[in-house]
C-alpha cells in the first residue's frame, strides 16, 4: 500500500516550515543549458530541434543562486530532478527535491534550518530496523576526517590523499564503514568539513583550507541532503567547472557547457548557503518506510 496521505503531511510541513521563516517559494526551469557538472552525475538530454540541445535538471542550484543574486535573499523550492542510472530503494531517476539559500548567511544558519525543519517533519524521532533515532536539536557534528578516523581507521593525512588520489576507496570505505558507523550513533547526525577536493560548489573552510563547508546530513545511515557555504567566487568556480568537464571526459561521460550566466551571477552574490535536501527519503524515514517507493506514487519500474 503506497502511504501517499502521509507523504502528503510531510510536503505540506515543508512548506509551512518555511513559509513561517518569511521564505519565498520560487519555481525555476526544469530544462535548462546546463544541469550540473558533477563528475559523477548523468542527466537526461532533451533535444529542443532547431533551439538546440537542453538536459533535464540535476538540481535547481544554478537558477536559484541567480534569484539570490538578483535580490531574492530566502528562497525555497520544491521540485523534480532527474539523474540518469540511479534506481533503488534510495533512488528513482526522477525524484523529489527541497532546495532553499540564504543570502547573508553562513553554513551554520543552513544547518539550523535543517535541524529544526527535520525535527518537525518527523516529530523528533523515527524507527528503523527496530530501533529508534533520535531527530532532536541540535544534532551531532562530525568532521569527515574525525569519522574516517573512528570508523574506517584511516588518520587525517591518509583521509585527506585518498580523497584527492584514490577516490574510488575513499567512497567505498564511506559507504561500507563511515555510513554503518554513524548510523550506530542513535541520533541524526552532520557529517562536515569535506576534503577541499571533494568542495563541488561549497567554499573553502576559512582557517582550513584542507576542507571546504559542505555537509552531509544522515539518519539511521540514510544521507538526506547535500548542503554547502557557497563559493561566490566566479574566477574559482569556473576553474572547478573546467576540471569537472576535464574529468567527465576522462570518463568518457558527455561533457556539459558551463552556465556562464551563473558565473556572472557569483560575481553579484553576496555570501550565502544552501541546501538539497531529498523528499522522498524524508518521508520515507518520517512514514517508518523501508523504501522510498512506498511513498511515490509510481517508481519508473512501476509505468
Amino acid at each position: 500500500m503506497k502511504r501517499l496521505a502521509e507523504r502528503a503531511r510531510v510536503v505540506a510541513a515543508i512548506a509551512s516550515f518555511f513559509e513561517s521563516r518569511d521564505f519565498l517559494r520560487v519555481e525555476t526551469p526544469a530544462v535548462v543549458p546546463s544541469p550540473g557538472m558533477d563528475a559523477h552525475l548523468d542527466a537526461f538530454g532533451v533535444d529542443l530541434g532547431a533551439r538546440g540541445r537542453r538536459f533535464l535538471a540535476t538540481s535547481p542550484e544554478y537558477q536559484m543562486k541567480r534569484l539570490l543574486a538578483d535580490g531574492f535573499p530566502r528562497i525555497y523550492q520544491l521540485c523534480k530532478a532527474y539523474r540518469r542510472d540511479e534506481e533503488g530503494h534510495l533512488h528513482n531517476p526522477e525524484f523529489s527535491m527541497l532546495e532553499w539559500y540564504r543570502a547573508r548567511a553562513s553554513v551554520e544558519d543552513v544547518m539550523r534550518d535543517t535541524e529544526q525543519l527535520v525535527a518537525r517533519v518527523t516529530g523528533g524521532a523515527i524507527r528503523a530496523g527496530g530501533a529508534t533515532i533520535t531527530t532532536l536539536p541540535p544534532f551531532p557534528r562530525v568532521t569527515v576526517l574525525e569519522a574516517f578516523e573512528r570508523f574506517a581507521g584511516r588518520d587525517e593525512r591518509e583521509t585527506l590523499a585518498m580523497a584527492e588520489h584514490e577516490e574510488e576507496l575513499f567512497f567505498r570505505l564511506l559507504i561500507e564503514k563511515v555510513e554503518p558507523g554513524l548510523a550506530t550513533l542513535g541520533s541524526a547526525v552532520f557529517l562536515t568539513d569535506y576534503p577541499a577536493c571533494m568542495a563541488s560548489l561549497a567554499r573553502k573552510k576559512p582557517g582550513d583550507p584542507r576542507v571546504a563547508e559542505r555537509f552531509e546530513l544522515y539518519a539511521a545511515g540514510v544521507e538526506l541532503c547535500n548542503g554547502f557555504g557557497e563559493l561566490v567566487d566566479p574566477i574559482e568556480q569556473r576553474a572547478r567547472f573546467v576540471a569537472d568537464q576535464a574529468a567527465r571526459a576522462e570518463r568518457g561521460a558527455e561533457v556539459y557547457p558551463i552556465d556562464d550566466k551563473l558565473i556572472e551571477a557569483l560575481g553579484r552574490l553576496e555570501p550565502a548557503a544552501g541546501n538539497a535536501l531529498g523528499v522522498d527519503r524524508l518521508a520515507m524515514l518520517a512514514c517508518g518506510a523501508s523504501s522510498i517507493g512506498e511513498v511515490i506514487a509510481f517508481g519508473w519500474g512501476e509505468l
